[in-house]
């Protein structure tokens, strides 16, 4: 359903986490916000869990994770809470999977990941988990694709990814896994890529038409948008620096093709590093890093009714490499970096009778 524009939206304002983090891992479960591990002020990964009631607005102190980690996948799986990979704190990739028992108030130990990895996408479809991709502790890109199975607490092979990647963005849409950019080393991935689950085959779709490191995707009403980043240089052009831009390309589900949006229909502000989601309608972009000395607070969104970018009411915490969520009708933005680790937890809302 279609909003109404930039007055269909607020901010709602949280109290801030006890820790500060930024790669912090975040989950919705019965009513919390849970906030696990990521990287504390000395820049280390922590241990640290926490949980936000949404009924009482106060965090509760969980039991800590038994492996210290930042930049892990969640998958929530009825009343647990499964935490897979990320880099632990010798700055290494981690196989370590680990749930929490939310009824217990404890956590246990489950099948580790075939390989360590850090930056792995995951996605949960019939209580199965599908773990892609990731960074090994070779630093090379894995191809590998994983399904855990909760009832024999085991990870099962299946057919690899034709471009290996890590830190890639995943939608689950129909009974297929799509799989977009990523990194290889520093080098931001084109491949654009979906996996069958019934057929258990892998189709390669068009690249991104331009090469953009920390750029922004989402998924809505057929389409997917990859949105700003950091503009690298063709291979050959070797006097040419990264840089900040506020491209949009999209691309059709049904049709196959992308389609780099024309200039009016581009971002107002050059962005990247920074929170992307979608309500009511619209296509959000929050923060992030720019051409200015600190990060963004300014926020917008596309209208995919109207198809024009429009002004959102910014932050009330200009942040980037902030963790979020979507619950409902609300867009968490979690922690991050303002001028150090944030506390800061904001939600984007839809306002009510929209």
């Amino acid at each position: 359903m279609a909003t109404g524009g930039g007055r269909a939206f607020a901010w709602q304002v949280f109290p801030p986490m006890p820790t500060c983090r930024v790669y912090g891992t975040v989950a919705h479960q019965d009513g919390h916000l849970l906030v696990l591990g990521g990287c504390g002020r000395a820049g280390l990964p922590l241990d640290t869990a926490e949980a936000l009631d949404m009924a009482s607005h106060t965090w509760l102190a969980l039991a800590p994770l038994p492996t210290a980690r930042a930049g892990a996948a969640a998958v929530v799986l009825g009343k647990q809470v499964l935490v897979v990979g990320g880099v632990d704190e010798a700055q290494s990739p981690v196989a370590a999977v680990e749930a929490f028992l939310a009824d217990e108030g404890r956590w246990e130990r489950r099948a580790t990941l075939p390989q360590a990895a850090m930056g792995v996408a995951t996605v949960e479809r019939d209580g199965m988990v599908y773990a892609l991709g990731g960074m090994g502790p070779d630093t090379a890109p894995q191809a590998q694709v994983r399904v855990y199975e909760p009832r024999r607490d085991c990870w099962l092979s299946l057919p690899s990814m034709p471009t290996p990647c890590y830190g890639a963005s995943t939608f689950l849409h129909g009974n297929k896994i799509y799989i977009l950019g990523g990194r290889q080393g520093k080098l931001p991935v084109t491949a654009f890529e979906a996996f069958d689950l019934e057929a258990c085959t892998w189709t390669r779709h068009p690249s991104l038409p331009s090469r953009r490191a920390f750029a922004g995707c989402a998924m809505a009403e057929g389409s997917v948008f990859s949105l700003g980043g950091l503009q690298q240089p063709g291979p050959h052009n070797f006097y040419s620096r990264p840089h900040f831009v506020n491209t949009v390309e999209m691309f059709d589900l049904e049709h196959g093709s992308w389609t780099k949006l024309p200039r009016s229909l581009r971002m107002r502000d050059k962005r990247a590093d920074f929170v992307v989601g979608s309500l009511g309608g619209h296509i959000l972009a929050i923060g992030g890093l720019g051409n200015q000395p600190c990060p963004l607070g300014s926020v917008e969104s596309f209208s995919l009714a109207q198809r024009r970018w429009e002004a959102l009411p910014a932050m009330p915490t200009a942040r980037c490499s902030c963790s979020s969520l979507q619950a409902g009708p609300r867009l968490f933005v979690i922690g991050g970096v303002a001028q150090g680790p944030s506390q800061a937890v904001e939600a984007l809302c839809l306002r009510d009778g929209v």
